[in-house]
């Protein structure tokens, strides 16, 4: 009896134990966070957000990756940026949860935020790092104009509007990591730049040199992280 006690008694101070890892294992998982690079989730072993769990398309949902765990996420889930230190401490995209962790801060502690495409345009364009009427493209769809903003606030995101009173962005653009190429080309409109990152490609064009210019001059920063130096740019608003 005694033998079968103890088995017994080793038995269950095995299980509770392994129970015990399983219930801390997201907290080791989370202390890692941002301190090494993660397994990255291809692009075609998911087909929805693995955040949000809204399906993948090729116009509106692309897929973006979490720099801190490796998922593969929608624009919105994915536009929170922190520094990691695998990456020398650079500003990168991270999913709401990472970025949660890695701040360490809560749901509860976080501003409660709007919809990122239904802050309203007067919202932001009164407290923009530069705003004014840009002509935009995407692939190979017609020039149309867009009222486009950069906000203090997310100095790091470009929103488009149908109008600078308008209740609803477009889209956004989340700007960090987009190569900027301001040649024209022949068949391109006068003063104008495009933003390139994988395969998106959005083209802009200004009314003038001057406005590009100072377009560029913001998102050149913003490409790279620099939000502070962004939100010193004298606010544009044309």
């Amino acid at each position: 009896r005694i033998i079968i006690f103890s088995i017994s008694s080793t038995a269950h101070l095995f299980t509770s134990f392994f129970y015990s890892l399983i219930l801390l294992l997201p907290l080791f998982q989370n202390a890692e966070l941002g301190k090494r690079a993660p397994r990255w989730i291809r692009d075609n072993e998911v087909t929805m957000c693995m955040k949000c769990k809204e399906p993948f398309n090729a116009l509106t949902r692309r897929r973006h990756h979490c720099r801190a765990c490796g998922h593969v996420v929608c624009w919105k889930c994915s536009d929170y940026k922190a520094h990691l230190e695998y990456d020398g401490n650079k500003l990168n995209k991270v999913c709401k949860d990472c970025y949660h962790v890695i701040i360490g801060c809560t749901d509860s502690e976080e501003k409660k935020k709007k919809g990122i495409l239904e802050i309203e345009s007067a919202e932001v364009s009164g407290n923009s790092v530069i705003c004014s009427f840009l002509q935009y493209m995407e692939k190979s769809k017609p020039w149309q104009k867009a009222w486009c903003v950069i906000p203090k606030q997310e100095a790091l995101v470009l929103y488009m509007y149908g109008a600078p009173q308008d209740v609803k962005a477009l889209a956004t653009i989340p700007l960090l990591g987009y190569t900027v190429d301001d040649t024209p080309r022949s068949a391109d409109l006068p003063h104008s730049f495009k933003l390139t990152q994988s395969k998106s490609v959005h083209s802009f064009a200004a009314d003038n040199e001057e406005l590009k210019q100072k377009w560029l001059k913001v998102i050149h920063l913003a490409v790279k992280g620099e939000t502070s130096e962004c939100q010193n740019e004298l606010q544009v608003n044309l």
